[in-house]
């Protein structure tokens, strides 16, 4: 009966070996490429062991189901055909566990983590992914499928001889024995090990991150259990308490209406506890408004506030408007931007609402109140609108008119993105002609895409800016051509912005420049603040130029530009109208599941199932430092991480004000 167990546990144990052991290796490896991450020999000890429990956790979820299956089967006149179909299994999930640690590095260079929720994310647009991926990834896709093609040869063979499908059935009675005992081995090892604890919950992320530096804490995960925890998190996301904590309804209504400035008595809706009348600064006719949302265009690459000399349009634009020197944007991808930028609603650990199915229509957005108020609105992009939801939010939430690619007539340069920002913005001067000749208000919001990986841009356009011996050390092939995008993308703004101003719609417009978010966010910080900072700049304010030193999120641009137009509405947003000079400066920024709350200097950052910390920034040497924890900056940063999923899931951000 021994030898007989023994024979049937073979496989599993001899492939749970090779499973740990691949995730060992590519995890030690990972850590040795990022050392410089660490702060003692201790600390890749503890990342090592605690991987071990991510990689046994991952290793029980996949085969506790074969694993119970597999003793009952050999019993059974099944046996042949499992015995077939057993090594498929290991060598689909080998493969898929090889896949996704291979595709590692080059995710953790772009995001600064193992693949996460964004992997999923871009799964529904392939034409996209796989354009960017061929023109701008092509060598890496050519190195992983090179690995996994040579790899899948000898593990098919090497995984064939784990399953010994010569063994023999002993006597029955001796089998039916063997058999049990197995499954009893199979199911509690496999069980504990998904577990991974003994205690009341079972292991997750939270259990083993044990560092401030979020990439070390990632690399504790393997990254197809990254990835499985992100899609199971898809089902959980209305719901931020269950990773930061609860706090009582009534208590969440009470802070974040007190923190929008906005006085009690603004607030008279029961039933949209944020829904209030906001009264705008401009009272003559109301004006039209540009938003020019400019793709992965972070405070790093902008000298006027501190960075590379890559955009002296943006520069100059600076001087001429009402610039804001300490913009934070809420997130790092797209939607996040547009999410904040054009609905003013707070950054959550879900998707962007951009993407969530209760938010497809009656969600308000400024695109929204503007309609109710007469005016024509617009959205206009280089590429494919369909991409990222975009079409399908902006259609059932107030757009009116959505120009994208194919409506882009005789594009100089085309890229993997779509249409070049210079064809983008001379259709953009054409559209926005067209509204103000009909003689009708208008909102058009226009959205670029020449600073996407791959940066693909035209030639001859710009010159590459001078780089000293140190930076030409520091920065790669890839981040050189992306600062050339970037001068491009600053280029055609200019060009645009400067023929804009001849225009007849000019006087009447209000413009708002602004980053959607920074090209490249990583760093040892929980939330690495710096790169969160992204310009922002106010044309046609009504105020003379200004530079203005608060910290301000890209949350209250909306109620910004409503106040400048001369719009008075009632909306929910949470939003601080900055005309308001006496409003101290806050933000709020959003890291894959780290959440910051920052105001003035201080900030408060809060982890999935542990405790809130506090730091000061310095805003200068662009650093945290930890200090004692202030209770009520923690209360205001719970009740904003919180309201966000309660606004979502009672739809309590509906654009009707009744």
């Amino acid at each position: 009966m021994f030898t007989s167990t023994i024979a049937l546990l073979r496989p599993f144990i001899l492939f749970s070996l090779l499973f740990t052991f691949i995730l060992f290796v590519s995890r030690l490896g990972l850590a040795l490429w990022k050392i410089d991450r660490f702060i003692d020999f201790e600390s890749v000890i503890t990342l090592l062991f605690n991987g071990m429990r991510i990689d046994l956790s991952a290793l029980g979820y996949l085969l506790i189901l074969p694993g119970i299956l597999h003793p009952w089967l050999m019993l059974s006149k099944f046996q042949a055909i499992w015995l077939k179909l057993l090594p498929v299994v290991f060598f689909l999930i080998f493969m898929s566990v090889l896949f996704f640690e291979l595709a590692t590095p080059a995710f953790i260079i772009e995001y600064g983590f193992r693949p996460n929720r964004l992997f999923i994310e871009y799964l529904p647009y392939p034409n996209e992914v796989i354009k960017m991926l061929i023109n701008g990834h092509l060598a890496t896709l050519v190195i992983v499928f090179s690995l996994l093609i040579t790899t899948a040869l000898f593990s098919w063979k090497f995984i064939h001889a784990l399953v010994n499908t010569k063994n023999k059935k002993p006597n029955k009675p001796v089998f039916v024995g063997s058999s049990a005992i197995s499954f009893l081995v199979l199911f509690l090892m496999f069980f504990l090990c998904a577990r991974g604890t003994l205690g009341h919950r079972p292991i997750n992320p939270a259990f083993v991150y044990f560092s401030t530096d979020p990439l070390i804490n990632s690399l504790t995960l393997n990254s197809i259990y990254s990835v499985a925890h992100a899609l199971k998190q898809f089902g959980n996301e209305k719901n931020a308490s269950k990773l930061y904590g609860k706090m009582a309804t009534d208590k969440i209504i009470k802070v974040v209406r007190q923190e929008t400035g906005l006085a009690t008595d603004s607030f008279q809706n029961k039933e949209k506890p944020s829904m209030a009348l906001r009264l705008p600064t401009y009272q003559g006719k109301p004006k039209n408004l540009v938003i020019i949302l400019e793709e992965s265009l972070g405070a790093q690459f902008v000298s006027s506030l501190g960075g590379l000399p890559l955009t002296p349009q943006i520069d100059k634009l600076n001087n001429e408007g009402w610039a804001f020197k300490k913009l934070y944007a809420t997130g790092t991808r797209s939607v996040r931007g547009i999410e904040a930028v054009i609905t003013g609603f707070t950054p959550t650990p879900a998707r962007s609402v951009v993407k969530l199915d209760k938010s497809q229509r009656g969600f308000f957005t400024i695109a929204s109140l503007l309609k109710d108020n007469n005016y024509t609105t617009q959205f206009i992009y280089g590429g494919e609108s369909h991409f990222d939801n975009m079409k399908s939010f902006f259609l059932g939430n107030g757009f009116t008119d959505i120009i994208d690619f194919n409506d882009i007539k005789n594009p100089n340069f085309v890229a993997s993105w779509g249409a070049s920002d210079g064809d983008l913005f001379n259709q953009a001067n054409s559209e926005i002609t067209k509204l103000h000749e009909a003689d009708k208000p208008f909102f058009t919001l226009i959205f670029s895409s020449s600073n996407h990986d791959p940066f693909e841009i035209p030639e001859g356009i710009v010159t590459p800016m001078e780089y000293t011996p140190e930076q030409l050390t520091q920065y790669d092939s890839k981040e050189l051509m992306r600062h050339k995008a970037i001068q491009y993308a600053d280029y055609a703004l200019g060009e645009f912005i400067d023929k804009a101003k001849k225009q007849p719609y000019w006087k009447d417009t209000v413009f708002l420049v602004v980053a959607d978010h920074d090209a490249r966010t990583g760093g040892k910080s929980l939330v690495p603040i710096q790169s969160f900072h992204i310009p922002a700049v106010i044309l046609n304010s009504g105020h003379p130029s200004i530079s203005d030193e608060r910290v301000v999120s890209q949350i209250d641009l909306a109620p910004t530009l409503l106040s400048l137009m001369g719009v008075t509405n009632h909306s929910p947003m949470l939003g601080r109208d900055l005309n308001n000079t006496n409003i101290s400066g806050r933000a709020m920024m959003q890291y894959a599941d780290n959440f910051a709350y920052m105001k003035d200097n201080e900030v408060t950052i809060l982890q999935p199932q542990k405790k809130p910390l506090n730091f000061f920034y310095d805003f200068k040497e662009k650093k945290l430092t930890p200090k004692i924890i202030n209770p009520k900056l923690s209360e205001i940063a719970l009740a904003h991480v919180l309201w966000g999923s309660l606004a979502y899931e009672k739809e309590w951000y509906s654009s009707k004000s009744n």
